[in-house]
């Protein structure tokens, strides 16, 4: 399947090469000594090695001026050759060509296949070359590579663990003759020295895999290298090998027929998969950096690990691949004549390298992705050209300069997963795109890149915001990333840039001419107000999340001040009074002007309240109260759903009010909450009342003080708050208590005239208005008698001094109560309110017999020229008759009382009488008999005797009495004295307490 096709990227970039013009190439190999050098190894036809020596910068600016130069230079090719890469020597192998080149660097040693035998050269090309002459017809040589887990890396020996044999047969023939060139093993048997695992390797020979293994190396003695080498197992194939690799302990092995996986330890193989008739010759080559196994099917590639598990996706290429190289995450693959480069993940195509230029017949290549990772060597027929790695860093401004910030983020992004660069400078990325879109004009892109960034920070987007000169110029960091941008500007002059850029780019569109201006602003130029709303709300959208990073104190401050003035550019109150309100740190002096000049005070008192600035707050809400006209206050959505001026501004005021109070009752300071209690009371009384009685301070104001304060007029909020004191703060101050009841007296005597019906009809809807906003649930007279019973502390005189004259007729007979005076107390229940109920109940409070025989002769000789109350008389005689003198109450009644309505009642009354003497004998008689049987009962148990002899025991600690003292419980238990003193009068062994559970014995009285 196809990947699809990314915009193409310089990821590689050439830098020398070398002309041999009297030699034809077959195989290279690269080695790298260090970070600024790499060895060459070109192999020639004529069977010559040459070395090549390539030096290279190691720093990303290095890279990038030499690339220049290279680029501006191209004429001096030559000369900028003779610094990069020079020819050190050259060395006859045979006179075969060199097949294939493998540099063994922990022992410094090149390995070279030659006329189908190995020879062994030094690094430098110095010493002569050792041929291992008794290995012969060998095509293909693979070094055992070891992956970076080294979970599957096991430990050779000499024969395998198998047939020992085959070790020494196969040492004897590399030892036994001299004509080959091949040295011997000098001392004792093989088997007792170790196998070096730096130099192991799979020879392949026809159908079959030899391993061979390096013992007793010795870096003085360059000769015994060539008799060091033991065969450590021999593999059967099944068909001829061309190709193989060797990673831990497995062995992939490219067959004509398919691909082959082997272990080293067990000598088995097995397929991996077959190939399909007609198809290219089999390729593997190791990706070093993953340690996986590129597999070559034509011209699709087969990613997989080292069990022949595929992993990932298959690689597709334009034709079938003469070579594959790796660089950092691409694949390199070489065809007619171009060098192509695949993403390894995605198998996209990336960049492309024509060298059809470069010289004719096959190409090779070689990478050094095992050392610095950063070098590729291409040879033609008579050329050797390297390519270097394009920095990270000028890959992705190179992307940033095209304006391709999506391919810029993926190229970042994949280099962060494979580890290539750090999160830091992914973050650095983000925000460099970030600030290329702003000046884009793409805002919300923008902060999308912004938000991505961890190591950003906000101070770097004020000055979009607020011009310099501020109070956080030097908090803004004098980073300009890449220079790919202009410094920061206040939004409407990056704005106003932008569009002018857009002007010139539809300008020279016109003329042909390619710009950098995205096509959607040619086609559709945008607006300049759109344009500054985007950018001020996606602003705000960063500045709100930067909030919730942990930053310096001053950033803070600069953070949420600017996210006012950003709020108060869009005009939105609801945000702006929100933070206000809410934790913050915004600078009041920064904001106070502006806020002011623009009408916003509701959002400064909110500032000031949250900044502890009580008293400007209060002031602020003051000024909005009594301006309620100028519209500081006003609420779009109440506006909205009513159009009547005068509940908006009573809702202005109200709301005013409100804010205020909330203030105050969190306060102590007593000169502010009295000066602003005045107006707040003239608004709302309840708000007033709230300010007075809040428990939320953390002192409560002097009493004497607030009363004073209070403007009598006001009268129901003095009230409230003499009863707050009373109530809630069980004030026992009888002044307060006094003065509340005058209070309430006052108000209820007002009460009571106004719904006389002497009152016209206007008056009372008037009252019915003010009954309404009273801020109290329950009537004044409800109130006032509650008091007057409930409290002791009030001067009762005082009170019914004031009430004397009224027909308040149930306070007065609470007032007397309080003093003493019965008689007129009952003459009011009975006479004046004609509450039989209360008055019969008051006498029964009095609890005297007398008090009973007072009402009665209050019911049938009442005063203020009434009718005596003979039904009241009746029935008070009918429920409490029985507490009456019945000769007293035939003399007391009026000779004019019919004998019909009393005389049930007097019957009933003396019926009543003689049964309770009657009864009171029988209790009396009942009572004697009680005492006697229990004088009787107590003498018994005084009489009873009790033997005890030598056997007798304690009941509880069972011990012999003997002559001991003891004592006996109701109960017959017997104890000793001293467990009697422990055990107590009223508890017995048993457990039984004869207070609560007496034993009650027969009697003359009491029988079972």
């Amino acid at each position: 399947m196809a990947k699809p096709l990314l915009k193409s990227r310089m990821i590689l970039e050439p830098f020398a090469q070398f002309n041999l013009s009297s030699a034809s190439i077959r195989s290279i190999a690269l080695f790298s000594t260090s970070l600024y050098e790499t060895l060459i190894y070109v192999g020639t036809v004529s069977g010559k090695l040459l070395l090549l020596s390539l030096h290279h910068p190691n720093s990303n600016s290095g890279s990038n001026s030499n690339t220049n130069n290279h680029e501006n230079n191209s004429n001096n090719a030559n000369n900028d050759n003779d610094d990069k890469i020079k020819f050190v020597r050259h060395m006859l192998i045979s006179d075969c060509a060199v097949e294939s080149i493998h540099v063994f660097g922990e022992i410094e040693k090149v390995l070279v296949v030659s006329d189908g035998f190995i020879h062994f050269v030094d690094l430098e090309l110095v010493k002569p070359v050792k041929k291992i002459g008794a290995l012969k017809g060998v095509s293909v040589v693979a070094r055992r590579l070891r992956s970076k887990g080294n979970g599957g890396f096991s430990k050779l020996t000499v024969g395998g663990g198998g047939d020992a044999s085959a070790g020494s047969s196969f040492l004897q023939r590399l030892g036994g003759g001299s004509g080959g060139g091949g040295g011997k093993l000098n001392g004792g048997g093989v088997n007792d020295l170790p196998i070096d695992d730096n130099c192991v390797f799979a020879a392949a020979v026809g159908k079959k895999l030899i391993l061979v293994g390096l013992v007793g190396r010795s870096n003085e003695n360059y000769d015994s290298v060539a008799g060091s080498l033991v065969t450590l197992r021999e593999i059967p194939c099944v068909d001829l090998v061309k190709d193989i690799v060797w990673i831990d302990d497995s062995i992939v092995v490219g067959g004509s027929s398919g691909y082959y996986l082997c272990s080293c330890v067990t000598g088995q193989c097995g397929l991996i998969f077959s190939l399909p008739d007609m198809s290219s010759s089999p390729r593997l080559k190791v990706l070093k950096k993953e340690y996986k196994v590129l597999m070559l099917v034509d011209n699709v590639g087969v990613i997989v690990d080292s069990q022949g598990q595929p992993v990932g996706g298959s690689l597709v290429f334009n034709g079938s691949p003469d070579g594959i190289g790796e660089i950092g995450t691409s694949v390199v693959a070489l065809h007619s004549g171009k060098m192509e480069l695949y993403l390894k993940k995605s198998g996209s195509f990336v960049q492309k390298i024509v060298l059809a230029g470069e010289g004719g017949g096959q190409l090779f290549i070689m990478d050094d992705e095992d050392r610095t990772g950063k070098v590729v060597v291409v040879a033609t027929r008579t050329k050797v050209i390297c390519y270097l790695k394009v920095p990270s860093e000028e890959q992705i401004k190179d992307f940033l300069r095209k304006k391709d910030f999506k391919e810029a983020i993926s190229l970042v992004e994949e280099l962060h997963d494979d580890g290539e660069i750090s999160k830091e400078t992914l973050s650095f990325v983000h925000a460099q795109v970030g600030f290329l879109l702003m000046f884009d004009l793409r805002f919300e892109e923008a902060v999308n890149h912004f938000l991505l960034s961890e190591t950003m920070q906000p101070s770097e987007i004020f000055p979009f915001i607020m011009p310099d000169p501020n109070r956080w110029s030097l908090l803004v960091p004098r980073n300009r990333y890449w220079g790919l941008h202009p410094p920061p500007a206040p939004l409407e002059s990056v704005i106003d840039n932008g569009l002018m850029a857009i002007q010139r780019a539809i300008f020279l569109k016109k003329a042909g001419l390619e710009t950098a201006v995205d096509d959607e602003f040619l086609l559709n130029p945008p607006n300049k107000d759109d344009l500054l709303d985007s950018a001020l709300k996606n602003s705000i959208r960063y500045l709100k999340t930067s909030r919730e990073k942990d930053l310096s104190s001053s950033v803070r401050e600069g953070v949420d001040t600017l996210l006012m003035y950003l709020y108060r550019a869009l005009n939105r109150v609801d945000e702006m009074e929100s933070l206000a309100s809410s934790e913050n740190w915004c600078i009041v002096e920064e904001l106070e002007t502006l806020l002011n000049d623009s009408g916003h005070l509701r959002t400064l008192a909110f500032l000031c309240e949250s900044k502890g600035m009580s008293s400007k707050a209060l002031a602020i809400w003051r000024i909005l109260a009594r301006n309620y006209s100028s519209g500081y206050w006003t609420d779009p959505t109440q506006l909205n759903e009513t159009h009547d001026v005068g509940v908006n501004i009573i809702y202005g005021k109200e709301t005013a009010a409100a804010e205020a109070s909330r203030i105050l009752e969190e306060l102590s300071d007593q000169d502010l909450i009295l000066q602003h209690l005045g107006w707040i009371a003239d608004i709302n009384q309840v708000l007033a009342v709230r300010i007075l009685t809040s428990e939320k301070r953390s002192h409560q104001l002097p009493p004497y003080e607030v009363i004073a304060a209070i403007d009598p007029k006001k009268t129901e909020i003095l009230q409230r708050y003499l009863q707050w004191l009373i109530e809630d703060q069980d004030s026992d101050d009888p002044q307060f208590h006094t003065s509340y009841a005058l209070l309430l007296t006052k108000s209820a005597l007002e009460t009571y005239e106004s719904e006389s019906p002497s009152r016209d009809a206007e008056a009372g809807t008037s009252d019915q208005v003010n009954g309404r906003n009273s801020i109290f649930q329950n009537p004044v007279r409800e109130r006032l008698q509650f008091f007057l019973q409930s409290s002791d502390l009030y001067d009762p005189e005082e009170v019914l001094d004031l009430i004397q004259e009224s027909e308040l007729w149930l306070e007065k007979a609470i007032l007397y109560r309080k003093l003493g005076q019965e008689t007129l107390v009952l003459q009011i229940l009975a006479v004046k309110l004609e509450d039989n109920d209360a008055a019969e109940h008051y006498c029964a409070e009095i609890g005297r017999p007398d008090a009973y025989m007072q009402l009665l002769d209050i019911y049938l000789n009442p005063t203020d020229g009434k009718k005596p109350m003979f039904k009241a008389a009746v029935r008070l005689l009918h429920n409490h008759g029985e507490a009456l003198d019945p000769l007293q109450v035939l003399e007391r009644l009026s000779p004019n009382m019919p004998l019909q309505l009393a005389s049930d009642t007097i019957l009933r009354m003396l019926r009543a009488r003689l049964h309770h003497h009657y009864q009171g004998q029988v209790v009396h008689n009942l009572s004697r008999a009680v005492g006697l049987d229990a004088n009787l009962a107590r003498l018994e148990e005084r009489s009873r005797h009790v033997q005890i002899n030598d056997e007798s025991l304690c009941d509880s600690c069972h011990a012999r009495l003997g002559t001991k003292l003891f004592a006996m419980y109701p109960d017959d238990t017997i104890v000793c004295y001293k467990c009697f003193r422990r055990q107590g009068e009223s508890t017995s062994v048993t457990g039984r307490d004869f207070k609560n559970d007496p034993v009650l014995k027969p009697g003359w009285l009491v029988t079972d």
